[in-house]
């Protein structure tokens, strides 16, 4: 009959306690206390030298392939917030010859995971992106007994500039003329040299929205004649049949004020396309000239949507979920139609605002007396697009009232507690370095 069992305990924890984990001394204190029980349990000398070493091997094994799985889980973890990091320096750093983005991964990664190596830093295989490999040691704990040493196990990551569709959506409204819409165009530019490079091949689209009260189609969008919109997706001529009597019962000096085409000089919306000729051919367009019809910004947003969406009225859009759908929306006006005063209100009905989107398909009662319909409506569309799975950076730029800032804050995408999509420029001194901002956002993405 064998002995009751021993009431010491069996753990070594009070001396592995005090030394390292993968000490010689713990592992000794393990077999003693395996010994020990083993005699416990009536086990005889033979059949415990035999056991034994299974034993510790199987425990051993299972031991440290756990912390082996556990090491490289973290390793991956700490590797993407590196490259991440990295990516964020790509619009200062494209070719990593300036050291920044190399200087961000490796201080993140020591941030994260002291004791990891970066093992390369290489540009991506795909344009404007960076991957990162790295590895970290893990000792062995228990299976140094079967004479396995410490193992080492890596990660790889790469991020940057891909899979990108993004829209800018640009005022072209009158006081956009000159200096404001050229420092646009300017930094429009710059950002896209830095998503869809000369000669790469990233595998990126861009389109343009152009607008003010209304925005432009061109031939073969959604059936109808190549022109402008009204709200309503009916073609705009201008002013609306239905007030044509008031507009000839005003006096010729009135009637002579009045631009009966508003659309020529609005430019044609650009749906999405890889082509640098197209887009910078397009970007060209936007000159904020010639006569205006307010600013509706709602159409912008909504036809933003429309083109980065793969349904009709445009198709060009990718249903992939890989892609990040982009707009980024651009205004220095209120959203008015002159019924909301300011600098650019008239005085008499009808004027050149009757030829916008809302005028244009006969509706007089969504604007600013009643109720902020204008603003409503800008809402409604940004929600629209967001539910499509947009994300929208939103410009304010000049002056700007409360509520002004409000509404564009509720219209960007930021994160919760954030306004980390909502940009905010005084002066044209200020759109490059909001442009180059959000180009580090969209850097920021890993590439699988």
């Amino acid at each position: 009959m064998p002995t009751s069992l021993s009431t010491e305990p069996t753990d070594c924890s009070t001396r592995s306690s005090r030394a390292p984990r993968s000490s010689r001394p713990a592992l000794q204190c393990l077999f003693r206390r395996l010994a020990r029980l083993a005699g416990d349990l009536g086990a005889s000398p033979v059949l415990l030298a035999v056991l034994l070493p299974v034993l510790v091997g199987a425990v051993g094994m299972a031991v440290d392939l756990g912390n082996l799985y556990l090491a490289q889980t973290r390793l991956q973890a700490a590797t993407d917030a590196a490259v991440l990091a990295g990516s964020l320096k790509l619009p200062d750093d494209p070719d990593l010859s300036k050291g920044k983005v190399s200087q961000a991964v490796n201080q993140l990664l020591t941030t994260n995971l002291p004791d990891a190596v970066v093992e390369s830093l290489t540009p991506g295989t795909i344009y404007r992106s960076v991957t990162v490999t790295t590895k970290a040691k893990v000792p062995m704990l228990l299976m140094q007994v079967l004479g396995v040493g410490d193992k080492w196990v890596t990660a790889s990551a790469t991020a940057g500039y891909n899979n990108l569709e993004v829209v800018f959506v640009l005022d072209n409204t009158g006081s956009m003329r000159g200096t404001p819409i050229t420092m646009v165009k300017s930094a429009t530019a710059n950002l896209i040299d830095l998503i869809l490079p000369a000669g790469g091949a990233a595998d990126t689209k861009i389109g343009l929205v152009g607008f003010r009260g209304k925005v432009r189609v061109g031939s073969n969008v959604d059936g109808l004649p190549a022109g402008c919109r009204n709200a309503d997706g009916s073609v705009n001529t201008g002013i609306n049949s239905a007030f044509m009597s008031m507009y000839w019962a005003l006096p010729s000096y009135r009637r002579n004020s009045i631009d009966l085409d508003t659309c020529s000089n609005i430019p044609e919306i650009l749906p999405l396309t890889s082509n640098r000729s197209d887009i910078f051919a397009s970007l060209a367009t936007h000159t904020a000239d010639g006569p205006a019809s307010g600013t509706v910004i709602s159409e912008g947003i909504k036809w933003g949507r429309n083109v980065l969406t793969p349904t009709a009225p445009y198709t060009q859009a990718s249903s992939d979920p890989k892609y990040r759908k982009i707009m980024i929306l651009l205004t220095d006006g209120d959203t008015e139609d002159g019924k909301c005063g300011g600098n650019y209100a008239a005085t008499y009905d009808p004027n050149n605002y009757w030829t916008n989107a809302y005028y244009g398909m006969g509706d007089t009662h969504s604007h600013c007396e009643n109720g902020g319909a204008l603003n409503q409506a800008m809402l409604d569309e940004a929600q629209k697009a967001k539910d499509a799975g947009i994300e929208i950076f939103s410009i304010r730029y000049g002056d700007s009232d409360s509520t002004d800032i409000t509404l564009m804050k509720a219209v960007a995408s930021s994160r919760a507690g954030t306004t980390d999509h909502y940009f905010n420029a005084p002066s044209t001194n200020d759109l490059d370095d909001i442009f180059k901002q959000i180009g580090r956002q969209l850097g920021l993405r890993l590439i699988k």
